[in-house]
């Protein structure tokens, strides 16, 4: 029996030692499924924190084959595929889990030359929860003394579904008992973590943003001392912020409306066709770029100094919207808006047409052109209408042909120009960055492509500001901070709305939102000896299952309402517990 269990141990670990060598993803060993996943990507992120590759085992999918009966009708092989997907990852037996573990264990224990003794990833199996204790995985990793393996640890999960009955909670005392069956401390060590949603608290639900935006507060602290405690002020926390935009309630939604044209115009340039916005004025764009050159025509011959206050206050009365975000406006209007910004300001409100571009381009390069009008530009400014008008100054404009895409491209510098100064007159005003650290942003030498995702950017990074300090009301110090590493990490990576962005702060700042609200999570750790030989219990609460393979008898929601007030919360249980097999 011996000789069979020991070949049965070499030819499992010489599989997994092939597995491991060739880097292979996904392969079949008899009626298993083995995945080599990256630590990045383990389906057990919350249980487990180890950093290195895994070996995941899980039932092999049964295939899908019509019976005697429909032997006429033969099933399709793309739909039979397709079912086999939609059943997801399945489970194997409790007892065939622990078969693959003594057989890993088996293969690590140096005092058994006859087994391969190949150092492995770790390995997790899913299981199926049919034993008393709820088991969904069992795992095990090896533990280094130097080059050689002193011992494995061997995991379990066991899971609950989700109640608020907090009587069948386990207790800390329970915890620790459960802990000291599988490891003999001469001292124990707690840590907790929870995670609050404060975008879902109650006690701001007059505000409360619904989009795909989410804002999330992670904790740790030591010593726990009760199952569920809020925690405490001296815990370390961390904000995790991920904001989509365009949300109407954002206080960011009116400059993001001006985005949306910038980046129509921009795909209108890459694909030559273009999907027009309602136009929001109900003027067309033509007349009010002639009552624009008209009133520069009038204010030059009354009173030639004051054409910038007067242009500006009539942009700003025009620039009004209808929608109503929930927090004021984050960007005020400027008082220096020049020609080019406000008829950027009008344009993008109005047009409705290539033609539409064309016809105001056209109507205000001859009113330069002849001296008409002598409009006030900021030097900085890049666009090529900026330049003709410049150069109108020393009467030396060249022609601009403005035929096929010319005009939508200069309409587009127009608004990169106008939207780079409100995004400076922002930041730097606030003195949350300097114009060097913004070099990046505002580069004008790469292609307009590139120019409007860098200003994209910029309104992602105004979108989380926005919501860091009139929903969270966050001081400086954390919004300066905040704002380098937002910086940072889009010179360095592409635009993207899911990322979550996080930022170290003190519980104090925030605890308006969370102390009397219940976590998403919430869970305790009982640890006990040292570095490698460390050992750990943890218990979770979560507001959805931790394991992906395994269907409760029911769902509960995280929490409902009556009459406006929350009831109790409801949260699945998952018990992690680990024990060391010392060879040494």
């Amino acid at each position: 029996m011996g000789a069979k269990i020991i070949a049965e141990a070499n030819n499992f670990t010489s599989f997994l030692k092939l597995c491991q060598n060739e880097d292979k993803c996904s392969t079949t060993y008899e009626d298993m499924q083995i995945l080599l996943v990256q630590d990045d990507k383990v389906p057990l992120d919350k249980i487990y924190d180890g950093n290195r590759p895994v070996f995941v085992c899980q039932r092999t999918c049964q295939q899908v084959t019509p019976d005697d009966s429909t032997e006429d009708t033969p099933l399709d092989e793309g739909i039979s595929a397709e079912l086999q997907d939609d059943l997801g990852p399945q489970p194997l037996t409790i007892m065939r889990a622990r078969q693959l573990l003594s057989w890993y264990t088996m293969s690590q224990n140096p005092n058994m030359p006859q087994v391969d003794d190949s150092a492995f990833h770790p390995i997790w199996i899913r299981c199926d929860m049919n034993d008393p204790a709820g088991t969904t995985w069992m795992g095990a990793e090896t533990v280094h003394s130097g080059s050689k393996v002193a011992a494995v640890k061997l995991y379990s999960v066991c899971s609950k579904g989700a109640t608020a009955d907090k009587a069948s909670f386990i207790t800390l005392d329970e915890l620790k008992q459960e802990h000291q069956k599988r490891h003999h401390p001469s001292a124990m060590v707690t840590r907790g973590w929870a995670q609050y949603n404060l975008f879902g608290s109650t006690t701001v639900e007059n505000t409360i943003i619904e989009s795909q935006s989410s804002i999330t507060v992670s904790f740790t602290w030591n010593n726990v001392e009760k199952i569920l405690e809020t925690p405490p002020l001296s815990s370390l926390a961390t904000l995790n912020i991920r904001v989509a935009v365009g949300d109407m309630r954002s206080p960011m939604f009116q400059t993001y409306k001006e985005l949306e044209f910038l980046q129509i115009l921009a795909d209108g340039l890459k694909t030559g066709e273009t999907e027009w916005l309602e136009p929001l004025e109900t003027q067309s764009a033509v007349d009010l770029t002639r009552t624009l050159i008209e009133e520069l025509e009038n204010i030059a011959s009354a009173v030639p100094q004051t054409t910038k206050g007067s242009e500006t206050n009539k942009v700003r009365t025009e620039s009004s919207t209808s929608d109503t975000p929930v927090f004021n406006s984050l960007l005020v209007e400027r008082g220096d808006l020049d020609f080019t910004e406000q008829l950027w300001v009008k344009m993008r409100r109005s047009v409705t047409s290539y033609q539409d571009i064309r016809d105001c381009l056209k109507m205000v390069i001859k009113a330069v052109k002849y001296g008409q009008i002598k409009p006030w530009i900021h030097r900085d400014s890049s666009s090529s209408l900026s330049k003709l008008i410049l150069q109108s100054y020393q009467q030396q404009m060249e022609p601009v042909p403005l035929t096929g895409l010319t005009p939508v491209h200069m309409l587009l510098e127009m608004g990169l120009d106008k939207m780079r100064k409100d995004y400076i007159n922002y930041l730097v005003g606030k003195e949350l960055t300097t114009l060097n650290n913004l070099s990046y942003y505002l580069n004008t030498e790469v292609d307009l492509q590139e120019q409007v995702m860098r200003v994209r950017k910029l309104h992602h990074l105004l979108e989380i500001l926005g919501i860091c300090s009139t929903f969270l009301s966050l001081p400086y110090e954390r919004l300066f901070l905040f704002t380098q590493s937002c910086l940072q990490y889009y010179k360095d990576s592409p635009y993207d709305e899911t990322h979550e962005f996080k930022v170290e702060i003190k519980p104090a700042l925030i605890s308006y939102f969370y102390q009397k609200e219940q976590p998403l999570s919430w869970g305790v750790e009982v640890s006990s000896g040292q570095g490698l030989r460390e050992v750990r219990t943890s218990w979770h609460l979560s507001d959805k299952p931790l394991v992906d393979h395994v269907t409760f008898d029911s769902d509960v929601p995280l929490e409902t309402t009556v009459n406006g007030e929350s009831e109790e919360t409801s949260y699945y249980r998952t018990l992690v517990c680990c024990s060391l097999v010392n060879f040494t």
